[in-house]
């Protein structure tokens, strides 16, 4: 939330695809031709083994369809885990989806009767993370039975599952499937005034509205290639307007995607909570010449051809009115001008324009063809021409035959411009994906993982009674039209093992009512596995503390593994919700620990957190473009005092990192509760050449608080003595 007065507010997973052809044993990592996914029938049946760890790894912790629970033998070979199926079944499958603690090598058997064992797999090498068996046997119980270990500790499995020919398939995939009554899907045969009001009725049920900024209503408006008349589209809360074309001139639009001030209840004259909407994959022929795109945090903009002007501020952004504030625009042309007018900051990446006008604090650029120049503080402009590592968001398309499939673009390296036409990149089918929509539990998402299946979610909402755990490598998890994850009972909501290639985009997580240790972790503490060919990437990925429900979470998002791309996150405890929000109430330490080494953060949004917002552990970071907002609900200066004094930073840089880099960052002070409370400093870093900051500044908004310093004791106070909301600006540091 902005002040309306103010001018801005232990596991490794390498899965393989093929076993030595003398093993006579297939392993399967993607589910490419299934049309089903299946339940197990090992699922809660009674399971023992030779031993176990401890009473906090029991052998049924194995079968309960919960990835997040394990069995944990003794530190000995040889052992074994085995289930009870009830009766005599053929067995065709079997999937074992091991901890770190695996075999290296191990046989399937069955038996009839418990005590006479006949393998149904030759000797087999276990690998870290999920492996599917095609096997051939009949038998009441089935063991794995482990004759080495790959680790000095025991034989260690989140789920052993058993599978047979008299298996129900539960979860279908489709080539077409039913995204839900959350989503339209036009045509170009539809007559404009359908779309228009489809388009009015999501709107206007938002408009002036007390309870949509955390309500439940969830739109997505998706167009099938074509041109389409006059549509004057405005944007609300949870509503996404895309194209279905492989490329965004595939698919355009007459009249507007338009977002403006005017119509958010309480805050009418200002675009400062213009939050959770987006456009993507579409072209626009704009009305007037002009689009409006006035938003702030998680609104993107991405692969869209403006075929005109673009101007990011409302429509009444002149006399000190009409504030908007930090918005992203990626993997865009814009033929005509970029005005950002009254937007505080602003993150532009690997795209095209004509020209950009206007500059408020903080306007970064990297990989933009038509960029300004570097010219931070003023013009308030920071250019970097390349951007180091990309890969742009998977999305969903139609093609020729009318089947749905999702284009997940390749990696860039130094790049710039948009990757469109001619994208390079793996299309993917939707029947590789599992459809989930809102009501779908925990465990049913997980066996569709456990199948080797994509995810895609449909908009609305999704209770997790236990943690959704993605361990093959190249897995796609994204959803459309913010649908949001919420754990219950304190659980972590998503885990991302230590593999290759995973990509996450399009998801938002609200912190639960018990408190969750993170909402969402990549890798494992203490790995560092080279990802760089193939690193992991989170995009359009947003966290709320507090939201419709009074959530707790002490981090949001943990990065252990090395090479991650973070590409467009906001993290944010809520200083408003549609829940009662306060100091004691939602709780959060911290959005942001990055572990890993060569993680990049392109598009770094964190706000409002109690203690340090940003932690990075890693070495060879990198940050382009950073923008925080201070707690605003700080009560008094003595529960406020961090390891160095007044406060804690916004970003901190750990002591023992050698290299580090940030170009374009802000971090503003609100504190309305008490206005006494000071931080000694917005950026805390050691001081070392390789540690190196760039364009970053400090504002008092309103005047309201104290950072004494930008970085470390470098950069002055704000308020500036000069007051009207001037920023402390530190050009290079050290």
């Amino acid at each position: 939330m902005r002040p309306p007065t103010s001018p801005q507010t232990r596991r490794r997973a390498v899965l393989s695809t093929v076993l030595a052809a003398t093993l006579g044993v297939t392993v399967v990592s993607v589910a490419s031709s299934a049309s089903a996914a299946d339940i197990p029938v090992s699922q809660g049946k009674p399971a023992t083994a030779s031993s176990v760890e401890s009473a906090a790894f029991p052998a049924s912790a194995a079968v309960d369809g919960d990835a997040g629970t394990r069995w944990s033998s003794t530190f000995a070979d040889p052992q074994w885990l085995q289930v009870d199926l009830g009766s005599s079944q053929p067995i065709t499958q079997v999937v074992l989806n091991w901890e770190a603690a695996y075999a290296s090598a191990f046989t399937i058997q069955t038996s009839a009767n418990g005590s006479t064992w006949t393998n149904i797999s030759p000797v087999t090498a276990g690998q870290t993370g999920v492996q599917t068996l095609a096997v051939n046997g009949t038998g009441r119980y089935v063991r794995m039975n482990g004759t080495t270990r790959a680790t000095p500790y025991g034989y260690s499995l989140w789920e052993f599952q058993v599978f047979g020919s008299g298996t129900t398939p539960t979860l279908p995939t489709s080539d077409t499937p039913d995204f839900g009554s959350n989503v339209r899907i036009f045509d170009s045969s539809t007559s404009a005034a359908t779309i228009q009001t489809a388009v009015d009725q999501a709107f206007n049920s938002q408009l002036r509205s007390p309870t949509a900024q955390f309500g439940t209503q969830r739109h997505v408006f998706l167009f099938k290639p074509g041109t389409y008349g006059r549509v004057w589209a405005n944007v609300g809360f949870y509503t996404t307007i895309a194209g279905l074309g492989l490329n965004p001139d595939d698919v355009t639009i007459n009249g507007a995607v338009n977002v403006d001030s005017g119509w958010n209840y309480g805050d009418e004259s200002n675009a400062t909570q213009n939050f959770w909407r987006s456009m993507e994959n579409l072209s626009i022929v704009p009305d007037g010449g002009t689009n409006r795109w006035a938003v702030s945090q998680a609104a993107p903009m991405r692969r869209v051809h403006i075929k005109g002007n673009l101007t990011l501020a409302p429509s009444n952004q002149d006399n000190g009115q009409g504030y908007s504030s930090g918005g992203y625009l990626a993997d865009s042309i814009v033929d005509g001008v970029v005005s950002s007018g009254s937007q505080q900051q602003w993150y532009t990446r690997d795209s095209k324009i004509s020209r950009w006008d206007g500059g408020v604090w903080n306007m970064v650029y990297s990989g933009v063809q038509g960029a300004p120049a570097n010219a931070f503080p003023n013009p308030p402009h920071t250019t970097l021409a390349t951007t180091p590592v990309t890969r742009e968001k998977p999305y969903l398309y139609v093609d020729s035959a009318g089947l749905y499939r999702v284009f997940v673009p390749a990696l860039r390296r130094n790049s710039a411009g948009a990757t469109w036409p001619n994208a390079a990149g793996t299309s993917i089918p939707m029947r590789e994906f599992y459809v989930a929509k809102p009501g779908d539990s925990a465990a049913r998402i997980n066996s569709a993982l456990a199948q080797g299946l994509n995810l895609f979610f449909t908009p609305g909402t999704y209770n997790l009674d236990q943690t959704l755990r993605v361990t093959r490598a190249n897995t796609v998890v994204t959803g459309i039209g913010f649908p949001t994850l919420i754990p219950t009972g304190g659980v972590e909501a998503l885990n991302v093992a230590d593999v290759d290639g995973v990509k996450v985009s399009g998801l938002t997580f609200d912190a639960g009512t018990t408190n969750s240790p993170t909402l969402m972790s990549v890798g494992q503490a203490g790995v560092h596995t080279d990802h760089a060919a193939n690193p992991i990437s989170l995009q359009d990925v947003f966290f709320r503390i507090g939201s419709s429900v009074q959530g707790k979470a002490t981090t949001t998002l943990a990065v252990h593994s090395d090479d991650t791309i973070i590409d467009h996150i906001w993290a944010w405890r809520a200083d408003h919700g549609g829940a009662p929000t306060g100091w004691a109430v939602n709780t959060g330490d911290t959005g942001v620990i990055v572990n890993g080494d060569d993680v990049l953060a392109t598009g770094l949004f964190v706000e409002h957190y109690q203690k340090y917002e940003v932690i990075w552990n890693g070495n060879r970071g990198k940050t382009i473009f950073f923008q925080n907002e201070k707690p605003y609900d700080v009560p008094n200066q003595a529960s406020w005092i961090g390891p160095r004094g007044n406060g804690y930073a916004a970003y901190k840089v750990a002591d023992a990192v050698t290299d580090h880099e940030l170009w374009g960052g802000g971090s503003y002070s609100f504190f309305n509760v008490n206005p006494s409370v000071r931080v000694d400093r917005a950026f805390e870093v050691p001081n070392r050449a390789g540690v190196k900051l760039r364009s970053i500044l400090t504002v008092s908004l309103g005047d309201v608080g104290t950072i004494a310093n930008v970085v470390n004791d470098t950069g002055g106070s704000v308020p500036n003595p000069a007051g009207n909301t001037v920023p402390r600006n530190v050009v290079s540091y050290p």
